[in-house]
């Protein structure tokens, strides 16, 4: 049964159910938890399923590991902690991974040491494990398996085909989809309902915990995280604590008369105000749709504005990109070190990129909810107005744009559609099971 989380459990509550360690590490780290922790934290820790949908800034990412590593800790002061996965996290990014396991260290490093002031030993290990990850790490994590492992939906299926490691999976407890919303729409969310059932298979019922910005309807969302035993509807709860942020939105037609204009007189008029709009503001996130779009905004301002615009202060980040330079972009932006950086898709999702006060759209984001997502990554604080500009190329643009523009105003978000029946993905999916374990005729 898919049901709406309506009690709301205090403070004292939820310390009395963490370890001592990581309620004495949370009351020097923060005030207080936040809405979506007092709803979602107690459930999670009692093993039920939970689709927590709230702000960027919100804290949805402790709100689901806060629990885990509160369960880690106790088995590892009891000395019952194997050498085994307990959590995977998976994201639709290898750069949201990346950011999670910096982020993952801060909690885990100050338990840590709480429990060294008391004269104990803590070593709750995490890691990544994505395409990107070398070959010696890899065999290192099947000498020394992380207790929590953060990987991509892709990875997760080759691991389940891994005689070595997927016995490594057989303490699995609990499993986080990250920005579950945009893995729900295409088949990577196929991909990997396949794979979570093919997991559970494997290690029994696991506790399934879904993370989501901005979507609708959640109940369809809640659906597709937890799936159906034998036919039957697994249960979960919604946490929906989302409301929509107050919102600084303009749409920006470069020319007069966007028809009659030829494209080198929009182009010009599309630097120009692009130009004006970086200086005005302190970082800039300027989204494109493809991967050559954005090297042509970065090659376009660096060669008409070589004054303002160096290899120091404006990068790309895009998914072709080398994972060095991608991290060394998001570094940057963290340290407030760039002026502008422009982005196809990959920075719209959840990677912490320190203080944006301008987001820009270059032609439309074709939904709501994506342009949301997008412009919501300005104003980095919780209750901060976020702002945005969405900037048109063509008559086709100003349409479309103009209609997202008044629908994301009016609080009116696309449906979401969770495709089915997508025979493809099964085929692969059982040429993998019989890689793995050789089926009867």
């Amino acid at each position: 049964m898919i049901v709406r989380q309506k009690k709301k459990y205090s403070s004292s509550r939820i310390h009395s159910v963490l370890h001592p360690w990581v309620s004495e590490w949370f009351k020097r780290t923060f005030d207080d938890f936040t809405e979506a922790q007092k709803y979602a934290i107690m459930d999670i820790h009692m093993g039920r399923n939970v689709l927590v949908s709230s702000p960027t800034g919100s804290g949805k990412t402790l709100t689901a590991f806060l629990s885990i590593i509160s369960e880690l800790t106790t088995l590892a002061d009891r000395g019952e902690l194997e050498d085994s996965v307990y959590c995977i996290y998976i994201s639709p990014l290898k750069a949201l991974d990346n950011d999670i396991e910096r982020n993952l260290e801060e909690p885990l490093q100050g338990i840590r040491e709480i429990a060294e002031e008391e004269g104990r030993d803590l070593e709750i290990r995490k890691a990544v494990r994505t395409g990107d990850t070398s070959s010696y790490e890899r065999s290192r994590m099947l000498k020394n398996p992380p207790h929590i492992l953060i990987t991509t939906p892709e990875t997760l299926s080759i691991l389940l085909v891994a005689p070595k490691f997927r016995e490594k999976l057989s303490t699995v407890r609990y499993v986080i989809v990250d920005e579950i919303h945009s893995l729900a729409d295409n088949k990577r969310g196929v991909h990997l309902s396949l794979s979570l059932e093919r997991l559970q298979h494997l290690v029994g019922n696991f506790t399934r915990i879904g993370l989501s910005a901005t979507v609708h309807p959640l109940e369809r969302v809640a659906k597709f995280l937890v799936g159906y035993s034998y036919g039957n509807e697994r249960d979960c709860i919604i946490v929906d604590v989302s409301y929509l942020k107050e919102l600084d939105i303009e749409l920006i037609c470069p020319v007069d008369d966007i028809v009659a204009a030829d494209p080198e007189e929009i182009g010009n008029a599309l630097y120009d105000i692009l130009h004006d709009l970086i200086m005005e503001h302190r970082t800039t996130l300027i989204f494109t749709n493809t991967r050559s779009g954005t090297e042509s905004v970065v090659y376009n301002l660096k060669s008409r504005f070589p004054e303002s615009y160096t290899d120091e202060n404006i990068m790309a980040h895009h998914s072709s990109l080398s994972r060095e330079i991608r991290l060394e972009t998001e570094e940057k932006l963290k340290r407030g070190e760039l002026k502008a950086v422009v982005s196809s898709t990959s920075l719209e999702l959840g990677i912490d990129i320190g203080y944006i006060d301008l987001v820009v759209l270059l032609s439309s984001p074709k939904s709501v909810s994506r342009a949301l997502q997008r412009i919501g990554r300005s104003g980095h604080q919780l209750h901060e107005k976020s702002k945005g500009r969405i900037v048109v190329v063509d008559r086709d643009d100003l349409v479309e744009c103009s209609l997202i523009l008044k629908n994301a105003v009016e609080g009116k978000i696309d449906s979401i559609r969770v495709p089915e029946n997508c025979l493809d993905v099964l085929a692969q999916h059982i040429y993998g099971m019989a890689i793995e374990n050789p089926l009867g005729h």
